[in-house]
Protein backbone atom coordinates (compact mmCIF):
# COMPACT_ATOMS: atom_id res chain seq x y z
CA UNK A 1 0.00 0.00 0.00
CA UNK A 2 1.49 3.32 -1.07
CA UNK A 3 1.13 6.55 0.89
CA UNK A 4 -1.39 7.85 -1.66
CA UNK A 5 -3.43 4.66 -1.93
CA UNK A 6 -7.00 5.58 -2.84
CA UNK A 7 -6.17 9.28 -3.25
CA UNK A 8 -7.29 11.38 -6.22
CA UNK A 9 -4.69 13.94 -7.25
CA UNK A 10 -4.83 16.77 -9.79
CA UNK A 11 -1.40 17.64 -11.19
CA UNK A 12 -0.93 20.83 -13.19
CA UNK A 13 2.03 22.03 -15.21
CA UNK A 14 3.25 18.89 -16.97
CA UNK A 15 4.99 19.87 -20.19
CA UNK A 16 7.88 17.43 -20.63
CA UNK A 17 9.06 14.32 -18.83
CA UNK A 18 11.86 16.38 -17.26
CA UNK A 19 9.41 18.59 -15.38
CA UNK A 20 8.95 18.20 -11.64
CA UNK A 21 5.19 17.93 -12.24
CA UNK A 22 5.68 14.86 -14.46
CA UNK A 23 7.66 13.13 -11.74
CA UNK A 24 5.11 14.11 -9.09
CA UNK A 25 2.46 12.41 -11.24
CA UNK A 26 4.68 9.35 -11.70
CA UNK A 27 5.57 8.95 -8.03
CA UNK A 28 1.95 9.64 -7.04
CA UNK A 29 0.76 6.81 -9.26
CA UNK A 30 3.45 4.51 -7.91
CA UNK A 31 2.18 5.36 -4.42
CA UNK A 32 -1.37 4.37 -5.33
CA UNK A 33 -3.01 7.61 -6.49
CA UNK A 34 -5.45 8.16 -9.33
CA UNK A 35 -4.05 11.14 -11.25
CA UNK A 36 -5.65 13.73 -13.52
CA UNK A 37 -3.38 16.13 -15.41
CA UNK A 38 -3.94 19.62 -16.73
CA UNK A 39 -2.01 21.32 -19.50
CA UNK A 40 -1.95 24.66 -21.25
CA UNK A 41 -1.22 25.59 -24.83
CA UNK A 42 0.53 22.58 -26.32
CA UNK A 43 -2.08 20.12 -25.08
CA UNK A 44 -1.24 17.45 -27.65
CA UNK A 45 2.33 17.43 -26.29
CA UNK A 46 1.07 16.97 -22.72
CA UNK A 47 -1.13 14.10 -23.91
CA UNK A 48 1.88 12.41 -25.50
CA UNK A 49 3.98 12.92 -22.37
CA UNK A 50 1.13 11.49 -20.26
CA UNK A 51 1.51 8.21 -22.16
CA UNK A 52 4.92 7.80 -20.51
CA UNK A 53 3.41 7.58 -17.04
CA UNK A 54 2.81 4.14 -15.47
CA UNK A 55 -0.92 4.55 -16.10
CA UNK A 56 -1.73 7.22 -18.72
CA UNK A 57 -4.12 9.70 -17.05
CA UNK A 58 -6.71 12.01 -18.60
CA UNK A 59 -5.46 15.46 -19.60
CA UNK A 60 -7.63 18.56 -19.21
CA UNK A 61 -6.96 21.99 -20.63
CA UNK A 62 -6.44 24.70 -18.03
CA UNK A 63 -5.39 28.29 -18.57
CA UNK A 64 -5.19 29.69 -15.03
CA UNK A 65 -5.77 33.21 -16.36
CA UNK A 66 -9.08 32.18 -17.99
CA UNK A 67 -12.07 32.52 -15.60
CA UNK A 68 -14.18 30.30 -17.85
CA UNK A 69 -11.75 27.39 -17.73
CA UNK A 70 -11.28 27.80 -13.99
CA UNK A 71 -15.05 27.92 -13.48
CA UNK A 72 -15.59 24.68 -15.40
CA UNK A 73 -12.65 22.81 -13.88
CA UNK A 74 -14.60 21.01 -11.16
CA UNK A 75 -17.19 19.72 -13.64
CA UNK A 76 -14.51 18.57 -16.07
CA UNK A 77 -12.52 16.81 -13.34
CA UNK A 78 -15.70 15.06 -12.15
CA UNK A 79 -15.95 13.41 -15.55
CA UNK A 80 -12.95 11.31 -14.45
CA UNK A 81 -12.98 11.18 -10.63
CA UNK A 82 -15.70 11.91 -8.08
CA UNK A 83 -13.59 14.35 -6.08
CA UNK A 84 -10.05 15.28 -5.15
CA UNK A 85 -7.77 14.68 -2.19
CA UNK A 86 -4.85 16.73 -3.46
CA UNK A 87 -3.86 19.41 -5.93
CA UNK A 88 -0.36 19.99 -7.28
CA UNK A 89 0.27 23.57 -8.43
CA UNK A 90 3.32 23.69 -10.70
CA UNK A 91 2.56 26.73 -12.80
CA UNK A 92 4.86 29.71 -13.29
CA UNK A 93 5.78 32.01 -16.15
CA UNK A 94 7.25 35.45 -16.69
CA UNK A 95 7.85 37.42 -19.88
CA UNK A 96 11.50 37.62 -20.87
CA UNK A 97 11.39 41.38 -20.18
CA UNK A 98 10.83 40.54 -16.50
CA UNK A 99 14.01 38.42 -16.28
CA UNK A 100 17.70 38.65 -16.99
CA UNK A 101 18.84 41.77 -15.17
CA UNK A 102 16.10 44.05 -16.48
CA UNK A 103 14.52 44.51 -13.05
CA UNK A 104 14.66 48.33 -12.95
CA UNK A 105 13.26 48.72 -16.46
CA UNK A 106 10.49 46.12 -16.51
CA UNK A 107 7.09 47.57 -17.36
CA UNK A 108 4.03 46.91 -15.22
CA UNK A 109 2.33 44.83 -17.93
CA UNK A 110 5.15 42.29 -17.83
CA UNK A 111 5.22 42.30 -14.03
CA UNK A 112 1.45 41.83 -13.92
CA UNK A 113 1.67 38.84 -16.28
CA UNK A 114 4.33 37.20 -14.09
CA UNK A 115 2.35 37.76 -10.88
CA UNK A 116 -0.94 36.62 -12.42
CA UNK A 117 0.43 33.30 -13.67
CA UNK A 118 3.00 32.59 -10.96
CA UNK A 119 1.34 33.95 -7.80
CA UNK A 120 -2.39 34.64 -8.11
CA UNK A 121 -2.89 31.33 -9.91
CA UNK A 122 -2.33 29.44 -6.64
CA UNK A 123 -5.38 31.12 -5.13
CA UNK A 124 -7.33 30.80 -8.40
CA UNK A 125 -6.58 27.07 -8.69
CA UNK A 126 -7.40 26.47 -5.03
CA UNK A 127 -10.81 28.09 -5.43
CA UNK A 128 -11.50 26.24 -8.69
CA UNK A 129 -10.71 22.91 -7.02
CA UNK A 130 -12.45 23.71 -3.73
CA UNK A 131 -15.80 22.08 -4.66
CA UNK A 132 -13.88 18.83 -5.25
CA UNK A 133 -12.04 18.91 -1.90
CA UNK A 134 -15.14 18.20 0.14
CA UNK A 135 -13.28 15.89 2.54
CA UNK A 136 -10.36 18.24 3.04
CA UNK A 137 -7.04 17.54 1.42
CA UNK A 138 -3.69 18.98 0.46
CA UNK A 139 -2.62 21.70 -1.96
CA UNK A 140 1.10 21.77 -2.78
CA UNK A 141 2.91 24.37 -4.88
CA UNK A 142 6.41 24.58 -6.34
CA UNK A 143 8.66 27.34 -5.10
CA UNK A 144 12.21 28.58 -5.57
CA UNK A 145 13.64 30.12 -2.40
CA UNK A 146 12.47 33.75 -2.48
CA UNK A 147 14.42 34.83 0.60
CA UNK A 148 17.28 36.00 -1.65
CA UNK A 149 17.61 38.16 -4.75
CA UNK A 150 18.99 35.73 -7.32
CA UNK A 151 20.93 36.87 -10.42
CA UNK A 152 18.65 37.08 -13.45
CA UNK A 153 15.56 35.88 -11.60
CA UNK A 154 14.26 39.40 -11.06
CA UNK A 155 10.45 39.71 -11.15
CA UNK A 156 9.99 35.96 -11.04
CA UNK A 157 11.71 36.12 -7.66
CA UNK A 158 9.20 38.76 -6.58
CA UNK A 159 6.37 36.56 -7.88
CA UNK A 160 7.73 33.59 -5.90
CA UNK A 161 7.88 35.73 -2.76
CA UNK A 162 4.23 36.54 -3.41
CA UNK A 163 3.52 32.83 -3.89
CA UNK A 164 4.98 32.10 -0.47
CA UNK A 165 2.79 34.74 1.12
CA UNK A 166 -0.26 33.58 -0.85
CA UNK A 167 0.26 30.03 0.44
CA UNK A 168 0.26 31.26 4.03
CA UNK A 169 -2.99 33.20 3.57
CA UNK A 170 -4.61 30.23 1.85
CA UNK A 171 -3.46 28.00 4.71
CA UNK A 172 -5.14 30.42 7.12
CA UNK A 173 -8.42 30.64 5.24
CA UNK A 174 -8.78 27.01 4.12
CA UNK A 175 -7.69 25.37 7.36
CA UNK A 176 -11.24 25.33 8.71
CA UNK A 177 -12.14 23.09 5.75
CA UNK A 178 -9.27 20.73 6.65
CA UNK A 179 -7.29 21.77 3.59
CA UNK A 180 -3.53 22.08 4.02
CA UNK A 181 -1.48 24.41 1.80
CA UNK A 182 2.29 23.99 1.56
CA UNK A 183 5.14 24.70 -0.84
CA UNK A 184 8.22 22.75 -1.88
CA UNK A 185 11.25 24.94 -2.64
CA UNK A 186 13.33 22.84 -5.01
CA UNK A 187 16.90 23.42 -6.02
CA UNK A 188 17.63 24.27 -9.68
CA UNK A 189 16.78 21.56 -12.19
CA UNK A 190 17.30 21.34 -15.93
CA UNK A 191 13.65 21.65 -16.89
CA UNK A 192 12.01 23.41 -19.83
CA UNK A 193 11.03 26.27 -17.52
CA UNK A 194 14.61 26.69 -16.29
CA UNK A 195 15.91 27.15 -19.84
CA UNK A 196 14.03 30.44 -20.09
CA UNK A 197 15.89 31.94 -17.11
CA UNK A 198 18.98 33.96 -18.20
CA UNK A 199 22.07 32.89 -16.31
CA UNK A 200 20.57 29.58 -15.20
CA UNK A 201 23.87 27.79 -15.83
CA UNK A 202 25.33 29.77 -12.95
CA UNK A 203 22.83 28.14 -10.59
CA UNK A 204 23.59 24.66 -11.83
CA UNK A 205 27.34 25.12 -11.42
CA UNK A 206 27.14 26.64 -7.94
CA UNK A 207 24.44 24.51 -6.34
CA UNK A 208 26.12 21.06 -6.24
CA UNK A 209 29.20 22.64 -4.67
CA UNK A 210 27.24 24.40 -1.91
CA UNK A 211 24.70 21.69 -1.08
CA UNK A 212 25.67 19.72 2.06
CA UNK A 213 23.82 16.71 0.65
CA UNK A 214 24.95 17.35 -2.90
CA UNK A 215 22.58 18.20 -5.73
CA UNK A 216 21.90 16.62 -9.12
CA UNK A 217 20.45 19.22 -11.48
CA UNK A 218 19.17 16.44 -13.74
CA UNK A 219 17.20 14.55 -11.06
CA UNK A 220 13.69 15.85 -10.23
CA UNK A 221 12.91 12.84 -8.02
CA UNK A 222 13.86 14.36 -4.63
CA UNK A 223 11.60 17.37 -5.21
CA UNK A 224 8.82 15.14 -6.55
CA UNK A 225 8.99 12.89 -3.49
CA UNK A 226 8.74 15.90 -1.19
CA UNK A 227 5.60 17.01 -3.04
CA UNK A 228 4.05 13.54 -2.85
CA UNK A 229 4.81 13.33 0.87
CA UNK A 230 2.97 16.62 1.45
CA UNK A 231 0.06 15.42 -0.71
CA UNK A 232 -0.27 12.37 1.54
CA UNK A 233 -1.77 12.11 5.02
CA UNK A 234 1.68 11.94 6.63
CA UNK A 235 1.70 15.69 7.41
CA UNK A 236 -1.76 16.09 8.96
CA UNK A 237 -0.85 19.13 11.08
CA UNK A 238 1.47 20.92 8.65
CA UNK A 239 0.21 23.89 6.68
CA UNK A 240 1.59 27.23 5.55
CA UNK A 241 5.02 25.61 5.38
CA UNK A 242 7.87 25.78 2.87
CA UNK A 243 9.74 22.48 2.65
CA UNK A 244 13.16 22.84 1.04
CA UNK A 245 14.21 20.04 -1.28
CA UNK A 246 17.45 21.67 -2.36
CA UNK A 247 20.25 19.58 -0.90
CA UNK A 248 20.48 21.99 2.04
CA UNK A 249 21.71 25.10 0.21
CA UNK A 250 19.11 27.32 1.91
CA UNK A 251 20.61 26.48 5.31
CA UNK A 252 24.25 27.37 4.69
CA UNK A 253 26.07 30.64 4.12
CA UNK A 254 27.59 31.68 0.81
Amino acid sequence: MGILAGKRILVTGVLTDSSIAFHVARVAQQEGATVVLTGFGRLSLVERIAQRLPSPPPVLELDVTDPGQLGSLAERVRAHVDGLDGVMHSIANAPQAALGGNFLNTEWGDVAAAVHVSTFSLKALAMAALPLLDNGGSIVGLDFDAAKAWPGYDWMGVAKAGLESCARYLARDLGSQRIRVNLVAAGPLRTMAAKSIPGFDGFTELWPERAPLGWDVADPEPAARACVALLSDWFPATTGEIVHADGGVHAVGG
